[in-house]
Parts: C-alpha cells; structure tokens; sequence
C-alpha cells in the first residue's frame, strides 16, 4: 500500500486541532486503499497546540510531528516537514481548514492518473477582504509578467506532491524561501483542481498586510531580477532628460543672455533625482540583503524534538542531507 503524508505547519492552532483530525480522519475513511501520516510542524507555538498534538498522537499512531526550536516562518515550516515527511506523495495543508480536505480523494485520483503536481487552485474565496484579493491579484500580475517561469495565479500551498517532487524541494536549501515560487520552478507534469476556499474554521490569521508585503517582496526578488533592470533603464532615461534639460539651459544662457533662475524648478529637480537615487539603492540593498544572509550558510531550522524525542543539531544535520539527496 503507498503512503501518503498530510503535511500540517501549525501556528498557535489550538482552536482548529480538533476539528481538522476529525475532518481528516473520515477522509481516510473513504480511502482504505492507503497508509496515511499526518506529520505537524509545531513552528514554535505558544498556546497549547504542541500539547494537543501529543494527546492526538497518543490516540492515533499515524500522526507524527516535528517541533521546531522556535518560530521560523511557514515557509521554513514546509521545507522541515518536507524533510521528515515519510510517504510516496505529501499533501501540504493549512491548519486553520480555509483548505477542504474533503478534495483529497480527487487529488490523490490525479496522482495516480500520473501527475507529480496536483495543486488546488481557488475558484472563490470566502471570508477575505476586496482590498486582499485586489492586492493578491495585482500582485500574481506582476509577477507573471517580471518572471520567466510560469507562476500559478490564485494558488497556496494546497496541493499533493509526488515524492520526486519533494525530492527536487529539499534540494533548494536557500534561506529566503518563496514556495509558491518554487513549486513552479522545479516543473514536472502539473494539474489544477479548483475548489472554494472557506473562511477560517477558528482563530485569527497569522498574516497581516505587513507580512504579506514581505512575502511579495520575497517572491519578486526570488524569481526575478527585473526590479533592478528597472531601476537601471529609469536611471538611464532620467539621466538622458537631464542632460537635454542641461544643455538646454546652457544655450539659452548663452544666446539669450538670460540669467539662470527658477529655484523651485531646481529644488524639485534635485528632490525627484534624489528618490529616484535612494529607490534605486533601496532596490539593490534587498537584493544584497539576500547574497549576505544566503553566504551565511546556517541552517534553515533547528528541532525540538520529533516524535517524543530530544533532537539533537549534529545528528538533524546528517539527517536532513541524507533526505535531501
């Protein structure tokens, strides 16, 4: 029998535990034909849902969970649980049931059909303000456009990976993660399902306005390098008007014998060069930013403890390059 595994980061979920095992559990139910490994990543919770997933643990052997030394981020999240994920295909899945687990039989009907990337593609989204979808939507927009590879407008982290799949993500060890991005890059043969994604069963969202400006930042600054051929060609344009500006003023100085005036013209001049200077420089210092922290080298996370047990940072290095080649 192949086995699957339902890959959970959790942050502070302690509201939604309860009704996602119960919802998950009747979805195995309909499926017989298969082991399953319900593998959370605590991300350093500070309620009570490491607690709660111990006490399911305790009652269902096929749970399995990764409680990582303190918050690093959902994105870090992913990568730990991909690396201690277990089964021939992993499905990634929200805590917070926004994502209905009920569409896994069809994605698992994919997998088998032959597709290595079944991913869940929002066809409404419920619960979500005009300004978060408007915002989600310019921003796919722009990055379809300033990047080479296809990117999946409308899409999560929702999805099931065939084992290659998670094989050719664990090897993408970088530590500004953008994995939406990076499901795109790796290829393999794709298929969309679209569903309607829910409001959140319970509890707040763990991602303000800020949070989701940085994650944009992260994926265009990932996938593409278009944000400072801009700067560049907007630099080479102004520089050209402002030489024809120059050259202006220089001759009718010397034909018209006229005196060289206009202080405010020349203060709004000066200002405009000066943000456009400091935007260009803002641009490479994110770029920049991300060659410092990636010459680092640290480790993308560090474990508690999996599965009861203490981890220990030497041996969870040797562990996670043995999965991850």
């Amino acid at each position: 029998m192949k086995k699957i595994s339902i890959l959970i980061p959790a942050y502070n979920e302690e509201e939604v535990l309860y009704s996602l095992y119960h919802r998950l559990f009747r979805v195995f139910e309909s499926i017989p034909d298969y082991l399953f490994e319900i593998l959370f990543v605590n991300d350093g919770s500070k309620d009570n849902t490491l607690n709660i997933i111990k006490e399911l643990r305790d009652a269902d052997s096929r749970i399995s969970y990764v409680n990582l030394s303190r918050n690093f981020g959902k994105e870090t999240a992913m990568i730990a649980g991909l690396d201690y994920a277990q089964g021939d295909a992993v499905i990634i899945l929200d805590a917070d049931l926004q994502d209905p687990p009920e569409i896994i039989p069809e994605m698992i009907t994919y997998w088998e059909a032959g597709y290595d990337d079944v991913y869940a593609k929002r066809r409404s989204r419920s619960g979500e303000t005009w300004i978060k979808k408007g915002t989600a939507k310019t921003f796919y927009k722009l990055l379809k456009k300033t990047t080479r590879i296809p990117i999946q407008e409308n899409t999560g982290d929702f999805r099931l990976l065939d084992r290659r799949c998670v094989e050719a993500l664990k090897q993408m060890r970088e530590t500004q993660r953008y994995t939406k991005g990076m499901f795109s890059w790796i290829g393999y043969n794709k298929k969309e399902i679209l569903f309607d994604r829910d409001p959140r069963a319970a509890g707040e969202t763990k991602w303000n306005y800020i949070k989701l400006v940085d994650l944009a930042i992260e994926g265009i600054t990932s996938f593409t390098t278009a944000p400072l051929r801009f700067s560049a060609l907007f630099g080479f344009s102004i520089s050209i008007f402002a030489f024809i500006y120059m050259t202006w003023i220089i001759l009718k100085t010397l034909i018209y014998g006229e005196a060289v005036s206009g202080y405010p013209s020349i203060m709004t001049v000066v200002l405009f060069l000066g943000g456009i200077q400091l935007l260009s420089i803002g641009i490479i210092g994110e770029y920049l930013g991300r060659i410092f922290n990636e010459t680092k080298k640290r480790p993308l996370y560090f474990v508690e403890e999996y599965n009861d047990k203490k981890e220990s940072p030497l041996t969870q290095g040797v562990k996670n390059e043995t999965r991850s080649y």
